[in-house]
């Protein structure tokens, strides 16, 4: 099966979203299952995996009735207050939704210290208690603080968002390469080919941009740890939905039918359970 593995769904408004600020106007809009079905179909997927964006518990009864409505949407990643003090029955609750495959928290607005404080790692242990995993949303500045996470929840399942947002636009490399790589010889971590893009110049980015880091990743975590997955639509900001798939098909291209469907599916429906 072959399953976009990152993307979102949201109703726009400016309190939610400002994030959203006036370089991203593309984005200030709607965006639905309706919208996504037909770019899917045109290139071949046959589901894909929502991805949560607000952290609020409402978007996560958004996410689900959109999934009762849409049986392309194979599985959800929501939001939960992983410091709460009622985290273990808020997850007994999630786990009769099967649809519920693991949480995401947006770790990259977070100051210095949130990931490896211990109230946040022993939620996230208490994800592995239940069944749930977790994907990690960072900057490349806090590959460290990511690492002490992985390594302190060995029972967990991890998966890192946008290969950890390398600053390629700068061209930078070596220190993200060198924590990534470590962090690939974590057996419990796998990653998410995804959300690159964005990181680049927007308007004047070329496939080749893009090899060095792919490179570090396919190295790093083999062909099967990496994940598909487009971050649509926030990629319109820099790529329509082909375009930015054609970067990671291209560079695919030179594995073997096997692995390429691991990296486009089959990774994907064994880490989320689809």
């Amino acid at each position: 099966m072959k399953i976009d593995a990152h993307q979102h769904f949201w109703k726009y408004n400016s309190e939610d979203f400002g994030w959203i600020d006036d370089s991203m106007t593309v984005i200030k809009k709607d965006f639905l299952p309706e919208s996504l079905a037909p770019i899917l179909k045109e290139n071949g997927f046959e589901g894909c995996v929502s991805v949560q964006v607000n952290q609020i518990l409402a978007e996560n009864d958004f996410m689900l009735k959109l999934t009762a409505e849409n049986d392309f949407i194979k599985g959800i990643v929501a939001w939960v207050d992983l410091k709460s003090e009622n985290l273990r029955e808020q997850l007994q609750e999630f786990k009769k939704t099967p649809v519920v495959k693991g949480f995401r928290h947006v770790l990259q607005a977070e100051k210095e210290g949130f990931i490896s404080d211990p109230g946040f790692i022993s939620g996230v242990k208490t994800l592995s208690e239940y069944g749930f995993c977790y994907d990690i949303l960072i900057f490349p500045n806090q590959l460290k603080e990511a690492k002490t996470l992985i390594k302190s929840c060995p029972e967990n399942k991890f998966i890192i968002d946008h290969i950890a947002k390398p600053y390629i636009k700068d061209k930078k490399v070596n220190q993200w390469a060198n924590y990534m790589q470590k962090i690939g010889e974590l057996p419990n971590v796998m990653c998410k080919v995804s959300g690159m893009v964005t990181e680049a110049d927007w308007k004047n980015w070329k496939k080749e941009d893009f090899y060095i880091y792919l490179d570090m990743v396919l190295g790093a975590f083999g062909t099967k740890r990496l994940v598909y997955g487009s971050d649509w639509p926030v990629c319109t900001l820099a790529a329509q939905y082909a375009e930015q798939l054609a970067i990671v098909e291209s560079y695919f291209e030179k594995l073997s039918p096997t692995e390429k469907s691991d990296i486009f599916g089959g990774n994907a429906v064994r880490f989320y359970s689809l």
